[in-house]
């Protein structure tokens, strides 16, 4: 029986949005689309994320976004570049308001203002008003629905009054098209850059690849097995492995590691790294498209598209919300002109109603935050997989970590040799040529370049080794091999056979750089660091650190503590890189993994260190604290701005010009707060 095909995954930005309401609409009409699985629509980073079935194509759902009144470019082509229009109409919009404004002071013909105002009216506000009729055909209200009615009211009651001598507001309709265009165009700039720090991710890799050998091709066709040189100054454009040549390569903008690194034959480089300084030839190792700077791009797409439950909150509020602000701005019009008012100036009033309530500071609050922390996270060797993990991290107060392969590189070396009847000398070479052909971990740290295995060489599994030299027999390993040699916990020992024991060998795994520095800062942000390992007390003990630890823990036994420390009410976060940490991780309320992780690792972690440094998990648990506080300060000011700007509006203690000022204000401050984030 044929097995269904895997649902593809299909990335569109999208065209035509003025606020989250418009997000969440699309979202809804995406969704409902047969074959497709999950849509999901981010208003701050105009883009939509889809799983569906094969058969749904990037043209069937492009339609379907027409029809909902928005446009779709699939994010492989180049999107259109309309800035150079919306600069233009946004230069109109002011020269068109500025006679208008003058005229305050100085009086301006009535024909001249309108015609100033039609001109407006008809060119600069007709996206409001497709955008408007867009929305109600597809049965909601957005934004664009409340400027069209606002500019609408204010330029029909002045054209009204034009034609019977009444008091004119052809400013007020021009001044709310100036101010919405400066505060979309302004909003606009700052999205489009801040998302370039995405696109510029993957544009990193060179388009065109040299073949060893001499021609040049689409480094998009690149497949593993073919040879590649990179010359000094160039960018590797594919992931794989050094064959020949030497040279420093900087990886800052992958990883987040200053400091350019020393790479050699056998060693493997990331597409997007800088060759500094030398002549490489590079086998590759990936398919096209699934090179890391590509993994790592889709990880950070993906955090940005996800949608926390307070994201989700704030998209139902912002559905509700115009109709609302429609509701309002009715009553508005009721109340002031019940009390007596006349019908221009109750409308008036009612027009800053509409105009002052747009929700877009509260629809750009939480993803512009989101967007701000993953390029953060990113710039700094971090990459957020979900966007919810910011709140589980703001709230950590103890780190466990694992040891071997996390806190250290895994690799033994020779800590200390205790000599009892020979020379330290002597006793390192003898066990550099009976380790010479062994493959124990440990015998690693004690070879030595030059010195090869004795012709008679006997491994003894589980134990150690046995070989002549110089007509003598000697034995290399652990006490059960040597059973006459002095207590040492953990040591490794030469001996004669039948003979004395010559040496003790004891060995540590190499400290990654930063890691007491690291628990110390954790301990600043009041966060407990806690060791649990495998290893024994007494090397853990040996590396110096000082720190509560757990040791020889079974994978069960490290869930269990992890499940004890959160029973007290502690909030949990787990750095583990094995198939040993796997329920660890799993049972942690923040998983954090490295790069260098096993795959399953790797799969269980909510932020991943592109770098084995443990500093970046105080670094990404300070980042989550920053961004949850801009995330809420983003919310907490959307929401206190309309409930104070609202009732303002009624009262008619605002202007519409004054009131399109202040919305396009309120979203630019939110977007501001959470840009703050990316410094």
């Amino acid at each position: 029986m044929d097995q269904p095909a895997p649902p593809t995954r299909i990335e569109l930005a999208i065209g035509g949005m003025s606020c989250a309401a418009c997000a969440a609409r699309l979202e809804k009409q995406l969704n409902k689309t047969p074959g497709v699985q999950n849509a999901r629509v981010n208003f701050a980073t105009e883009r939509a994320t889809l799983t569906a079935a094969p058969q749904v194509t990037p043209q069937i759902l492009a339609g379907v976004v027409a029809k909902t009144g928005f446009t779709a470019t699939p994010v492989t082509q180049p999107a259109p570049d309309d800035h150079g229009r919306e600069a233009l109409e946004l230069a109109a919009a002011f020269a068109l308001a500025l006679p208008l404004w003058a005229g305050m002071v100085w009086p301006l013909p009535a024909w001249l203002a309108l015609c100033l105002a039609s001109l407006s009216q008809s060119w600069l506000a007709a996206r409001f008003y497709r955008g408007a009729w867009a929305s109600l055909r597809a049965g909601a209200a957005n934004m664009d629905v409340l400027i069209a009615l606002g500019t609408t009211a204010a330029y029909g009651l002045s054209l009204h009054n034009f034609l019977t001598t009444g008091p004119l507001y052809f400013d007020s309709a021009v001044s709310i098209i100036a101010f919405i265009r400066l505060g979309k165009f302004l909003e606009s700039r700052i999205k489009r850059q801040t998302a370039s720090a995405l696109t510029g991710l993957k544009s990193l890799a060179p388009a065109n690849a040299h073949l060893q050998g001499g021609g040049d091709i689409p480094a998009a066709t690149l497949q593993p097995g073919q040879i590649i040189e990179i010359r000094p100054a160039e960018r590797i454009p594919a992931d794989g492995l050094i064959t020949q040549g030497r040279a420093l390569i900087d990886e800052s903008l992958l990883t987040g590691e200053s400091r350019p690194l020393a790479k050699s034959p056998g060693d493997a480089l990331l597409a997007g790294a800088l060759n500094l300084d030398g002549l490489l030839c590079l086998r590759v190792t990936a398919r096209p498209g699934e090179h890391f700077i590509d993994h790592l791009a889709r990880l950070v797409a993906d955090a940005q598209a996800a949608k926390p439950p307070f994201q989700r909150l704030a998209d139902r509020i912002a559905t509700w919300f115009v109709p609302l602000v429609l509701a309002l701005a009715a009553l508005t019009f009721t109340g002031w002109w019940l009390h007596g008012a006349p019908p221009a100036r109750a409308l008036i009033v009612a027009v800053s109603v509409l105009v002052i309530a747009c929700p877009c500071a509260l629809g750009l609050a939480t993803p512009a935050a989101i967007l701000a922390a993953t390029l953060a996270a990113a710039k700094r060797g971090i990459v957020l997989r979900e966007p919810a993990a910011l709140e589980r991290a703001a709230k950590i107060d103890h780190m466990v970590f694992d040891k071997t392969g996390t806190l250290t590189t895994g690799a033994l070396s020779l800590a200390k040799t205790e000599c009892f009847a020979i020379p330290e000398p002597e006793a390192l070479s003898l066990a550099a040529a009976l380790a010479a052909a062994n493959p124990h971990p440990l015998s690693a740290a004690l070879r030595r370049p030059g010195i090869a295995a004795p012709p008679d060489f006997t491994l003894i599994p589980g134990q150690g080794v046995r070989g002549t030299i110089g007509g003598v027999s000697y034995l290399l390993g652990s006490a059960h091999l040597i059973p006459q040699a002095p207590p040492r916990p953990g040591a490794t020992f030469l001996a004669r056979e039948h003979g004395p024991t010559l040496a003790a060998f004891t060995f540590t795994d190499e400290l990654r750089p930063h890691v007491p520095a690291t628990l110390a800062r954790l301990k600043t942000m009041g966060i407990t660091p806690l060791i649990l390992t495998g290893d024994t007390e007494a090397a853990t003990r040996a590396l110096g650190l000082d720190t509560a630890l757990i040791a020889s823990a079974t994978p069960e036994q490290k869930l269990a503590a992890i499940r004890a420390l959160q029973a007290q009410g502690h909030a949990v976060a787990m750095l583990g890189d094995g198939i040993n940490d796997l329920a660890a991780l799993a049972g942690a309320d923040l998983a954090l993994s490295l790069a260098t992780a096993t795959d399953a690792a790797q799969d269980s972690a909510a932020l991943l260190l592109l770098r084995p440094d443990p500093a970046l998990a105080a670094e990404a648990l300070s980042l989550a604290r920053a961004a949850w506080l801009v995330l809420w300060q983003g919310l907490a000011w959307a929401l206190l701005y309309n409930v104070i700007a609202i009732p303002a509006a009624m009262a008619g203690l605002l202007s519409p010009g004054l009131a399109a000022a202040a919305m396009a204000a309120s979203s630019l401050s939110v977007l501001g707060n959470a840009l703050r984030l990316r410094h």
